[in-house]
């Protein structure tokens, strides 16, 4: 029984394209696109035949089973045997992808071949296992992946950490407003209620304010629900959902701190691929996949065509701003020198540098600001509650 698969590709000389194909399994459907001289970045089962897919597995649970290939490769262990004694560090969907990859790799299928087969391993992985096993460099190329998720692990990582106090500030300041003025403001509005005289108007306002939350409040979370779902569907639009994120680009200490981790995630993968042996304009097609970001992802699609015409490839990621200037200057030396991976590597290290830099620039704003939001809005309780307090007791 054949299954339809959608397909994105480039070919030789460096042109992108996409398509379908019908085969029995994904990993006859990659060999037939290779007898075509196209070099595979993604191929996924089209949406009315797509089977259910097992969850991803972390960026640091990869690096552990991709580090372990590495070395037992290195050490000139066969490919099916490194994967079999790899297997026991992994757990749960991972490990089932890896008995898969076992039983395709004794079928006679390459690692990136079974690797295709899962719906586990990133395409990016795939390509890089990929260009190394077509320039004999596999245990390079496993080392290049591996230290690709490692580094992606620790900058997940720094921005979960840097972002934990302000989200468990933001939690216990909602908690904090959401009580006082559902809990403790009601009780004062029975008391000032039954001494019958007008109150304030800021006093009236947080009355009425929280009347509203406690008998209304489900219809600001049902608007709040349809906004979000009607924001959603129109962000299923491709254009769309790129205008947005070229948007937050554009924004102050936000925009900047995006595209520093985006140049990070984009010179570590173009890095590790060029290492591992892929070429120029395959390997900058496939780094998309790493970016994370839409409005990043179409710079570098407009930048690897602008190489595929003859561009250099510094002038054509600074025309399309793909890169921040100071990984682009790393870059420029790495393609005058002859050492172009190795400074995209150094380019990478140094862009995360830079959004480690504007990570703590952002926390450092949020902080002081969610404190002084909710520092407003308890004062303003206090302040509403006092004058009414003093309106009906003029001479305290």
């Amino acid at each position: 029984m054949s299954v339809t698969f959608r397909y994105r590709a480039v070919r030789a000389d460096g042109s992108r394209v996409t398509g379908v194909v019908e085969s029995p399994t994904s990993i006859d459907a990659a060999r037939r696109l290779g007898e075509r001289d196209l070099f595979v970045l993604a191929l996924d089962p089209a949406p009315s035949a797509a089977p259910s897919l097992r969850p991803s597995a972390s960026r640091r649970d990869l690096a552990l089973v991709f580090r372990s290939l590495a070395a037992l490769v290195a050490a000139g262990i066969p490919v099916a045997q490194a994967v079999t004694a790899t297997e026991p560090l992994a757990h749960g969907p991972l490990r089932e992808a890896l008995v898969e990859v076992r039983r395709e790799l004794g079928e006679g299928r390459t690692l990136a071949q079974a690797l295709v087969h899962t719906a586990v391993f990133p395409p990016l992985v795939t390509g890089m296992i990929r260009a190394g096993e077509r320039g004999s460099q596999l245990g390079t190329a496993l080392g290049e992946v591996a230290t690709h998720l490692e580094l992606e692990a620790e900058m997940v990582a720094k921005v979960r950490q840097a972002l934990a106090y302000p989200v468990l500030l933001l939690i216990a300041g909602a908690i904090s407003v959401l009580v006082i003025t559902t809990v403790v403001v009601p009780r004062f509005a029975v008391i000032l209620a039954d001494l019958g005289q007008q109150l304030p108007p800021t006093t009236r306002a947080l009355l009425a304010s929280s009347t509203f939350l406690r008998t209304d409040g489900w219809l600001l979370l049902l608007i709040c629900a349809v906004l979000l779902g009607w924001m959603g569907h129109r962000l299923g639009d491709g254009e769309r959902r790129r205008r947005l994120f070229d948007l937050l680009l554009r924004i102050p200490v936000l925009g900047p701190l995006r595209h520093a981790l985006g140049s990070a995630r984009l010179c570590r993968a173009l890095g590790g691929m060029l290492g591992a042996g892929m070429p120029l304009l395959t390997a900058l097609h496939s780094a998309r996949d790493a970016l994370g970001d839409p409005a990043l992802a179409h710079r570098l699609d407009r930048a690897a065509d602008r190489v595929a015409q003859g561009a250099p490839l510094t002038a054509a990621l600074e025309r399309e701003g793909a890169l921040v200037a100071s990984a682009l200057q790393l870059v420029a030396v790495g393609e005058s020198s002859g050492q172009l991976a190795v400074m995209v590597r150094r380019a990478g290290d140094l862009a995360s540098q830079e959004a480690d830099r504007a990570l703590r620039t952002l926390t450092g704003l949020l902080e002081p600001g969610l404190i002084v939001v909710f520092g407003g809005l308890v004062a303003f309780v206090a302040a509403a509650l006092l004058q009414a307090v003093y309106a009906v007791r003029p001479g305290m």
